[in-house]
């Protein structure tokens, strides 16, 4: 049977832990610019498109004009390509900046370009023009992408390293892997930390993005009213992220720039003064998206592995089968359930495997319970445990019992049993021979009612050490 499709959204991420970014200096921050420069390349019929531009201006609800040019819009636009990125230039040139280039603008920009270059800063690929991309279809965006790399190349004298499309499809991403050119690839918000994904044999490397410290909350609802409001959250962003790596959790902050937002006078001197800010800081790593990307694949290289989601039916049974212990059919249905990346940890695993035994029948529940071995019982005599049995009842010391210990653990398997219809069931991994002791002598008395729900609790405990086995 092949892999059923499941949830394809990654909820967990990396969780709890995410790995140590190790940044440059022993750096607590990364602090990483961005500037997009998309003067030129928005709708506009000019361009062959069907209307003007709408997004991301100074006109309050601003719609788009089919078959005619805004001019208002436009003017806007050539602010910033005259304007505001000299502006942001001069601020900026001693910095490591990753511009976001459309191709059909820096096409139309040489003098900027020319800036650009001189500074030393990183120019990715924002697409071939500005527009949305939500509705087009795959094989056009691809082509599009294609020649979006075809142009820049032309234009900045060397191909594009990262791509961010901004106004993506669902099929960005992959599109852009499968190119199989890009260091990394920053259409995603998922995160404070770069994280692989795999297309195909292709393992590519998402470094994500902002949209909450980015200056395009100037022109959107509810975004900053004025530059002080743009500067406070700015700062309160850095002072958490930084308090983070101090504590061993150092993560990146990325800032979006637009020349036509940011570049004007009154906002402009909100990012001066959190430029100062940073930069009065020790063990801040200023640095380009490529050098955040080089550094991260250096550190955290990708390593594949076997993941649940997409496994076949029959591999996923065998590999988790046994995490009830001699109940395969609790896997078998939980492989029902369309798993998805989400699922590729010990902890998603046990989720799905817990919840297939929860719903179960009663008989079914009970039928697991009488699965498992006696306690130092005539099983681990014998030697004829499970592999995971034998390891966790050794664990405890229960295979090295006296004979007087082993009598008595004996005598109450069987007292145990006649009266609950089940073995006595523990995590053995939380416990120690003592304490097994002590609880098989205060359970044996409780409801069996009670004791059912406890012994039932008790073997997922057990799957959950079985499962962090497996995952190492």
């Amino acid at each position: 049977m092949t892999k059923t499709t499941g949830y394809p959204r990654d909820l967990t991420g990396y969780g709890a832990t995410p790995p140590n970014a190790n940044w440059p200096g022993d750096a607590r921050i990364a602090v990483q610019i961005v500037l997009n420069y998309e003067e030129g390349g928005e709708n506009n019929i000019l361009h062959g498109d069907a209307a003007s531009e709408a997004f991301l201006s100074e006109i309050v609800g601003a719609a788009a004009w089919p078959d005619q040019r805004h001019a208002n819009m436009e003017s806007i636009y050539e602010y910033g390509a005259r304007a505001g990125f000299w502006r942001l230039h001069r601020m900026l040139n001693q910095l490591p900046v990753t511009v976001y280039g459309v191709a059909s603008a820096l096409a139309r920009s040489p003098e900027q370009v020319k800036a650009m270059l001189e500074a030393g800063w990183e120019i990715a690929s924002h697409g071939l023009k500005w527009v949305e991309h939500k509705d087009m279809p795959a094989d056009e965006e691809r082509a599009q992408i294609a020649e979006a790399v075809r142009l820049h190349t032309e234009v900045v004298g060397s191909r594009p390293r990262g791509w961010y499309t901004g106004r993506s499809s669902e099929n960005t991403i992959r599109l852009a892997a499968e190119e199989g050119g890009f260091k990394y690839i920053a259409d995603s918000y998922a995160d404070d930390v770069p994280y692989w994904l795999e297309f195909g044999d292709r393992d590519q490397l998402i470094v994500p993005y902002t949209l909450d410290c980015n200056d395009m909350r100037f022109a959107t609802p509810q975004g900053f009213n004025s530059g002080t409001q743009f500067f406070d959250y700015l700062k309160a962003t850095f002072d958490v992220l930084y308090a983070e790596g101090a504590q061993g959790q150092a993560k990146m902050m990325s800032l979006g720039l637009h020349c036509r937002l940011v570049g004007r006078p009154g906002r402009a001197r909100a990012l001066q003064d959190f430029i100062d800010y940073a930069g009065g800081h020790d063990r801040v790593w200023f640095a380009t998206r490529e050098e955040i990307a080089d550094h991260w694949a250096a550190q955290n290289p990708h390593t594949r592995r076997a993941r649940p989601s997409q496994m076949s039916h029959g591999d996923f049974v065998t590999a988790f089968g046994g995490i009830f212990e001699h109940s395969a059919w609790i896997a078998d249905r939980a492989y029902a359930l369309g798993l998805g990346p989400t699922h590729d940890t010990a902890t998603g695993v046990h989720s799905a495997l817990c919840r297939m035994f929860r719903s179960a029948s009663y008989a079914e529940r009970l039928g697991v319970l009488t699965s498992h071995p006696d306690l130092a019982g005539k099983l681990a005599a014998a030697g004829t445990l499970t592999a995971e049995s034998t390891s966790e009842q050794a664990g405890a010391g229960l295979d090295s019992l006296t004979d007087d210990e082993r009598t008595m653990f004996q005598g109450l398997n069987t007292q145990y049993v006649e009266k609950h219809g089940f073995p006595f069931i523990i995590a053995v991994r939380d416990n120690t021979k003592v304490s097994i002791m002590a609880a098989f002598q205060t359970r044996i008395d409780h409801d069996t009612e009670v004791e059912f729900a406890t012994a039932c609790r008790q073997v997922e405990r057990i799957g959950e050490f079985r499962l962090m086995d497996h995952f190492g």
